[in-house]
C-alpha cells in the first residue's frame, strides 16, 4: 500500500508546515501496517519530514519525489550519489536566483536537500508571485536544470529521471509482492500511477490499483487515469476503512 501525504493523509493547508494527519487516520495506518506486506508513504517532502509528520517509525518513506528511499527503522534515507552530486547545480542557481523581488512577493523558498521548491500558495498577490516563479522556472531550464509544477509551487530539480514512480519502482524492487494499490491526489502522483502501470505490463507486478483523491486544485487527469476515485482525505480514511474490512 503506497500513499501520497499532503492532499490524500493529510488536508491541504495554507502554510505546508502547518500540515499535519489526522489522529484518526494515523491510528488506521498503524493497523493496516500489522495487515500487509508494506505500507509506505510516497511525498514530495523529505523522508525524515514525512515520518516526523505520520509519526509512524515502522513504514517505509519515499521522500523527494523518488529522490529518497527510508527503509522502516533505518536512521538515514537512501540517495543515489550522482543525484546527490546534480543537486548541488540545483542549490547553487537558487542562491543566484533568490532575489528582494521574491521576498517582497512573500514566495517561499523550500530547501530539500536534491530540490529546491518556490511556494507561492497564501501570497497577498498570488497570480504575481505565480509570474515571477514561473519566470524563474524558465531560467533554470535555459541553466540545464529539471522543473516541475505542483498545486501552487515549482520544484527546481537536477537534470535526472526524478519523480514519484522511480522512487515506487526503487522501493518495490526485489520486494516479492505481487499486487500493489497507490493512492493520490496531484500531478506528481500520476508517475506513480503510471510506473504501477509499466510495472504489471512487464511483468513486475501482477496487479495494480490507482485511486485518485478528488479536490477542486487537482488535476483532470486523475480522474481519467485512476482505476476508482474518492473525495479528498475523508474519502482516504474511508478507504483505509473498507481495506481493514471496517
Amino acid at each position: 500500500m503506497l500513499l501520497d501525504v499532503d492532499g490524500t493523509l493529510a488536508p491541504i493547508v495554507r502554510h505546508a508546515a502547518d500540515a499535519s494527519v489526522p489522529e484518526p487516520t494515523r491510528v488506521r495506518l498503524i493497523e493496516i501496517a500489522k495487515r500487509y506486506g508494506l505500507l509506505a508513504c510516497v511525498t514530495g517532502r523529505r523522508a525524515a519530514d514525512a515520518r516526523r509528520m505520520v509519526s509512524i517509525g515502522s513504514i517505509a518513506y519515499v521522500g523527494n519525489h523518488g529522490a529518497e528511499v527510508l527503509r522502516p527503522g533505518a536512521t538515514r534515507a537512501e540517495i543515489e550519489p550522482a543525484l546527490a552530486q546534480a543537486a548541488r547545480q540545483v542549490h547553487d542557481f537558487a542562491r543566484r536566483a533568490h532575489s528582494q523581488e521574491l521576498d517582497r512577493l512573500r514566495v517561499r523558498i523550500e530547501d530539500k536537500d536534491v530540490i529546491v521548491a518556490f511556494h507561492w500558495r497564501g501570497a497577498p498577490d498570488e497570480p504575481a508571485a505565480q509570474a515571477a516563479v514561473e519566470d524563474l522556472g524558465r531560467q533554470a531550464e535555459a541553466a540545464g536544470l529539471w522543473i516541475h509544477r505542483g498545486r501552487k509551487v515549482l520544484e527546481i530539480r537536477p537534470p535526472a529521471p526524478l519523480d514519484k514512480g522511480v522512487g515506487v519502482r526503487t522501493l518495490l524492487r526485489g520486494s516479492g509482492l505481487s499486487a500493489a494499490l497507490y493512492v493520490g491526489d496531484d500531478v506528481t502522483d500520476l508517475d506513480a500511477f503510471r510506473a504501477l502501470g509499466e510495472m504489471v505490463a512487464g511483468g513486475e507486478l501482477g496487479r495494480a490499483v490507482r485511486i485518485g483523491v478528488r479536490s477542486d486544485e487537482g488535476p483532470p487527469e486523475i480522474d481519467h487515469e485512476a482505476d476508482g476515485v474518492v473525495d479528498g482525505p475523508d474519502g482516504v480514511l474511508l478507504l483505509l476503512d473498507s481495506l481493514l474490512g471496517e
